[in-house]
């Protein structure tokens, strides 16, 4: 027997991604609450201007703001086709005395507008405080493993070693860049405010009898009401959708971030020098049973691609809005935007649980800079021995010559490198094999890496999380 509950189509970033917290913001129950707070802001601005309004309708109103009668709005939107007037009616049968005062001279974007903007900022809020407590646990795995050598890979070829945490740097300054990204985006967010069917604020300069400065007056209650500074200076009849691009451009580039540090991760681990959380009845493989595949980074990875692919739509609703407004961004809104939030959402928690439980094999990361190292030791070597009178040229050769065989030896044969033990049998360095050794101590070769993670975190990454630290601490279980 089918069971009707799963005979639908079920959004996965729901059913398996998301957090119920960024869930809830683009859910019925905050979009509609949202609309009956703006009506209550728009009567109390209207009532303190002068417009005959009771305090008893306005307490009705607001006695109703939660308790929504989502069947009875359903049923009238089915007659009259409008989702805004659905609900003005629909709040009207709860509050019957106040009915005739609810969405006064405004307009259907005045709720739909100002409340996509409260949307994406609670969003940007929540994206924000998940992305400092990532940041934070890159800080300390950085610091914890700042001077661990490992091998630098350019191209993804072996080169110049750095360390552990100083790699981790990389992927932290790539995430402080898109808080700095979000912490603008919150700071200059703007509501709509009340401007009216195209912009022009007509109908409240009717409603005020021509009193300018009241209409101007009630723009400026109604932002502060819902906690806003200002709203845009000029709107048409919809707030310009250059915002919406704006604000999915700060998900993509935390998509982008996010994605390079996984793909690294998934690279390391490859290589058996890191591994994500692995649990213990965790399945790697259906097929091959000795498989740990980084699946939590291949997510991340995955929903990324699509952060990065949806935040085109904004910007091809932007491109083709005609004069004051038309409706073809309205479906394009209700699917890009809240599955953009839920998805940056998703990686995020997920870079959380990872980066919570960062497992580094240091024998293998050894045994990798071992086979590497004699190669690029060389140069400290011949430096060594020409101070020591040898001929740069001459030596330069030699070591040539033997790292060509040690290459062979390795690639061809399958062998260990033994090109410093080709060069401590060579009385030409005029080394002993003990002064040559100490050369190869891999932390001769970190540079300043070690110092940098501490500076880094000091001069940077502290500034940039200072303000949120009673909010760091956060774990994620996954849901799946």
């Amino acid at each position: 027997m089918i069971d009707k509950k799963y005979s639908t189509y079920q959004n996965p970033l729901i059913d398996r991604y998301c957090s119920k917290d960024m869930s809830y913001i683009f859910s019925p129950q905050f979009k509609f609450s949202t609309w009956r707070k703006l009506w209550v802001a728009l009567a109390e601005g209207e009532k303190e201007l002068g417009i005959n309004i009771t305090d008893e309708q306005i307490e009705e109103l607001k006695a109703n703001i939660y308790n929504i009668n989502f069947d009875e709005a359903r049923k009238i939107e089915k007659e009259v086709r409008h989702d805004v007037m659905s609900h003005v009616k629909a709040y009207g049968l709860q509050c019957d005395s106040a009915k005739g005062i609810i969405h006064l001279g405004a307009t259907s974007a005045y709720v739909g507008d100002n409340t996509d903007v409260i949307q994406m900022d609670e969003a940007l809020k929540l994206i924000r405080i998940k992305l400092v407590n990532l940041i934070n646990n890159l800080r300390e795995f950085a610091l914890k493993y700042k001077d661990v050598p490992t091998l630098g890979f350019t191209h993804f070829q072996a080169a110049q070693l750095t360390t552990v945490g100083k790699r981790a740097t990389l992927w932290a300054q790539d995430l402080i860049l898109d808080l700095e990204d979000i912490n603008y985006r919150i700071d200059n967010m703007k509501l709509r405010g009340v401007k009216g069917t195209t912009g022009t604020q007509a109908s409240f300069l009717s409603l005020f009898e021509g009193d300018h400065e009241k209409v101007k007056e009630l723009n400026k209650l109604v932002c502060e009401k819902m906690g806003y500074k200002s709203s845009y200076a000029v709107s048409g009849q919809t707030y310009t959708r250059k915002l919406d691009y704006q604000v999915l451009s700060v998900l993509s580039g935390i998509a982008q971030s996010m994605h390079k540090m996984t793909n690294d991760i998934r690279l390391l681990q490859s290589l058996k020098e890191i591994e994500e959380p692995f649990e213990k009845n965790q399945i790697g493989s259906s097929a091959m049973a000795y498989k740990r595949n980084p699946m939590r980074s291949e997510r991340i990875a995955s929903l990324s691609k699509y952060i990065i692919a949806e935040s085109l739509s904004p910007a091809l609703v932007q491109a083709t809005q005609w004069l004051e407004r038309s409706l073809d961004d309205s479906a394009n809104k209700r699917l890009s935007i809240p599955q953009a939030f839920m998805a940056a959402d998703a990686i995020i928690e997920i870079g959380i649980n990872v980066t919570n439980g960062l497992v580094v094999y240091e024998n293998m990361i050894n045994k990798h800079i071992n086979e590497e190292l004699p190669f690029m030791a060389t140069e400290n070597i011949l430096m060594e021995a020409v101070k020591r009178g040898g001929d740069r040229q001459e030596l330069h050769e030699i070591i040539r010559e033997y790292s060509m065989q040690a290459a062979y030896r390795v690639k061809q044969e399958g062998k260990d490198n033994n090109l410093i033990e080709l060069i401590i049998n060579d009385d030409s360095f005029k080394m002993s094999r003990e002064e040559i050794l100490s050369v190869m101590d891999p932390k001769n070769f970190i540079g300043r890496a070690p110092e940098q993670v501490v500076e880094f975190v000091k001069e940077y990454l502290d500034p940039a999380i200072e303000e949120f630290k009673e909010q760091i601490g956060m774990t994620i279980d996954l849901h799946v």
